[in-house]
């Protein structure tokens, strides 16, 4: 039986970043994910917002770890090479009630921590001349930002394989037993480890059923989302908020770090855990609540449509604690993401006894991404490999390069969305029509693979089951 100081199940940013804190001790670690690639869940379909702490209850731990993340992000982001941008986010409010709200929104923001500034509706439509005509006042929240989701777990997890940790994929866990520790045991094999950390997101409450049986419940709430191009730079300068309500922070207007734009999300409860399909329906009713915010959002500039999960605890806050060496880090909602680095700070503080580890390095490799790049900088780059040359993706202008690239370090892709999310082919316009064939035959032999074992994200995600015609 393999034998680790602390097992984390789970590869979304929760458990990558908890995997990166705790690479900074000599502690064996070892990553355990049922997908085929990390990031696969919640931290994978989000609105990729770093939430500046204004509207979690006060005293909460939500409240307490949304604000502590936030201001680790700056130098996260600049250590792990991961697009971020500080932009600030705008709560609209559109009638003299939810005035009434931001002005408790205000308060709220003072007791956090966090912070505002009160617009009244000429400084609102001056700061954001698309917002709606029915505007009639905003709370102004400077600390909030953006940042590119799928990018933060992979460099985490890079970052925490570069620093001796080991990452399983495709590996459910099955069983845990207590026995001076914990037996773990999968569909691939059984493991020992003193500490057990459950950062599953979802299957978080089934996880601690097998050790601490309905302690806590969590429900999945499913979000859509539509996405639209990168059609005009500016269109939306901050993230764009309606007033909240129980079912959270509602649907936003919001730019990405590629200076796409996202509107969404919907949010209703479901029973099936892993159903992230959207519904027309739903997303007619993601428009209608957009109108609050921007008055004629162009959707035809429209370029895909997507749904995530949310890990709704039954608490109503963050559930984070530990029992004997088994900690929990479960319904991580909004603003988890945000919270990420806090919550891998608190969890790390459970483990006792660790020795700081002095070979830890807390920068992995820089990311090559020509879109950065100045003329002379591309050109140099392709003399030296002209693989940088041949770009692949033309919606997103990427390069094989760089495909190569994502591949070949710690975490790298595997599958087609795992290339998509590292490096944004596929990501455009044509939502990979032009460059997933090219993907798909890089991929196979940078890795040995046939094509047909290619998948596009999960495991049986084929794309291709064999030739049409035979050669002779």
């Amino acid at each position: 039986m393999n034998r680790y100081d602390c097992i984390i199940i789970g590869a979304g940013v929760i458990g990558a970043l908890c995997a990166r804190e705790l690479s900074k001790y000599k502690l064996n670690i070892l990553v355990l994910e049922k997908e085929i690639d990390v990031g696969c869940g919640a931290s994978g379909a989000n609105s990729a917002i770093v939430h500046s702490g204004y509207d979690p209850v006060p005293g909460t731990l939500k409240a307490k770890l949304n604000v502590e993340g936030n201001k680790m992000y700056e130098a996260m982001c600049k250590e792990l090479d991961v697009q971020f941008r500080r932009i600030g986010s705008i709560t609209v409010a559109n009638s003299e009630e939810e005035l009434v709200t931001l002005a408790e929104l205000a308060k709220r923001s003072e007791a956090n921590g966090v912070p505002y500034k009160v617009l009244d509706e000429k400084e609102l439509k001056e700061i954001e001349p698309n917002i709606t005509a029915s505007a009639k006042g905003g709370l102004l929240c400077p600390t909030a930002g953006i940042v590119n989701p799928f990018e933060l777990v992979v460099a985490a997890m890079e970052n925490a394989m570069d620093n001796g940790v080991s990452l399983h994929l495709a590996e459910e866990v099955v069983s845990i037993k207590k026995d001076n520790g914990f037996i773990i045991t999968t569909n691939k094999g059984e493991y020992f480890a003193k500490y057990v950390v459950n950062a599953a997101g979802v299957y978080s409450s089934k996880i601690n059923d097998l050790v601490n049986p309905h302690t806590f419940s969590v429900r999945p709430r499913r979000g859509e989302y539509y996405v639209l191009d990168h059609f005009q730079n500016g269109y939306v300068k901050h993230t764009l908020f309606n007033v909240p309500s129980d079912k959270g922070k509602g649907v936003l207007v919001s730019p990405t770090t590629h200076d796409n734009y996202l509107v969404g999300p919907s949010s209703e409860f479901i029973e099936e855990f892993d159903s992230v399909r959207t519904n027309k329906d739903v997303l007619d009713n993601v428009r209608t609540n957009a109108t609050r915010l921007v008055d004629n959002i162009p959707y035809r500039e429209q370029i895909t449509e997507f749904a995530g999960l949310r890990a709704v605890g039954d608490t109503h806050d963050f559930i984070i604690n530990e029992a004997d060496g088994f900690i929990n880090a479960a319904g991580i909602e909004s603003p988890g993401l945000t919270a990420s680095p806090a919550i891998a700070k608190m969890v790390s503080e459970f483990i006792k006894d660790k020795e700081v580890n002095p070979q830890f390095k807390p920068s992995r490799r820089k990311v090559i991404r020509m879109e950065e790049m100045s003329i002379e900088e591309r050109d140099a780059l392709i003399k030296k490999d002209p693989k940088f040359g041949r770009i692949v993706c033309r919606c997103e202008a990427v390069s094989e390069g760089e495909i190569l690239d994502c591949i070949r370090r710690n975490c790298g892709a595997t599958t087609i969305k795992g290339v998509k999310r590292r490096c944004r082919p596929g990501m455009g316009r044509c939502q990979g029509g032009f460059c997933q064939a090219i993907v798909l035959d890089i991929l196979a032999k940078e890795l040995n693979k046939n094509p047909e074992d290619i998948m596009y994200a999960n495991a049986n995600s084929y794309i291709v089951l064999g030739p049409t015609k035979e050669g002779k």
